[in-house]
């Protein structure tokens, strides 16, 4: 789980709920769209808040920014069947999302077609827009990977998901977080957590849908290596449709050499945030927020 560094929206931000043609989401967006509008869709157990910190820097270069729960994810309600969760649906509700947020640029647009969205996925998220992208990459003006891989998580966290994984229909939701708690994630709150910030993480845990963890967590064990599919899928684009690979410079859920390997097969512009490991956004978001911006701008890619 990304644990933000802190919970209060800066003054150019605000939370609403966004209509979409799949239904609503709850999103955090800041800024004006001068340089261009950018989606972000967070992770596993993740949610808007995970963005939090990137609102105002990102705002401050120009671009108008959403940040979103999916469905069944924290203030986005969903079903109880683990198939409203399959990537494919989860792709599609990136393209609702994409379309309501273009509806709402082209209503304050004067003339011209309407403004394609830069995507973001962070690590879960990844591979959900990567999906997004297979599916249409029309409505999309860039790809961000933030911190995901090509296929599966690495061994160790896939032993921590075949632990969740067991632990859901058998025990209750506030069970599973102490145990969680109990084997001590890398992100999991600590004694320098604000006392608001570990209240979230929890009040979070509990608000998910427990078929969304679920199906989720499998896609995570399960993911095959689409890389050389949207390599492909890229190169036949009519226009180009740039990439980057964004990391820390360690990650527990995928080795880092790893994603090196990945940008260099996708052609992808590789970023590394020093200091940072799974959760750059959150650990270290000026810079990324810097990275990101730069990359957006078609300029060079300095966090």
């Amino acid at each position: 789980m990304s644990q933000p560094p802190f919970l209060t929206l800066p003054p150019v931000a605000r939370a609403r709920r966004l209509p979409t043609a799949r239904g609503e989401f709850a999103v955090h967006e800041a800024g004006e769209p001068r340089r261009g509008t950018a989606l972000l869709i967070p992770g596993f157990t993740g949610s808007k808040e995970d963005f939090i910190a990137l609102l105002e820097p990102l705002a401050d270069r120009g671009y108008r920014v959403v940040a979103v729960d999916g469905r069944g994810q924290y203030e986005t309600p969903g079903p109880r069947e683990e198939s409203a969760y399959a990537q494919a649906e989860l792709a599609q509700d990136v393209h609702a999302l994409a379309a309501a947020v273009r509806d709402d640029v082209a209503e304050d647009a004067e003339d011209g077609p309407p403004a394609r969205i830069h995507l973001l996925g962070h690590s879960l998220g990844g591979l959900v827009s990567r999906a997004a992208v297979l599916r249409d990459a029309a409505p999309f003006a860039s790809l961000t990977l933030l911190s995901s891989g090509p296929a599966a998580v690495a061994s160790t966290q896939q032993h921590r998901l075949k632990m969740l994984l067991g632990a859901f229909g058998v025990l209750e939701m506030e069970e599973i977080w102490r145990a969680m708690c109990e084997l001590d994630p890398v992100e999991a709150a600590d004694e320098e957590t604000p006392p608001d910030v570990a209240d979230f993480l929890h009040r979070r845990w509990l608000a998910n849908t427990p078929e969304q963890l679920s199906a989720t967590a499998q896609q995570l064990l399960t993911e095959p290596d689409r890389t050389d599919e949207l390599a492909a899928a890229l190169a036949a684009l009519p226009e180009p449709l740039p990439v980057q690979l964004l990391s820390g410079s360690v990650d527990y859920a995928w080795p880092v050499p790893l994603l090196d390997e990945t940008a260099v097969r996708l052609g992808a512009v590789r970023t590394v945030v020093e200091g940072a490991g799974h959760s750059p956004n959150a650990e270290r978001p000026a810079e990324t927020a810097r990275a990101l911006a730069s990359f957006w701008d078609g300029g060079e890619v300095s966090p």
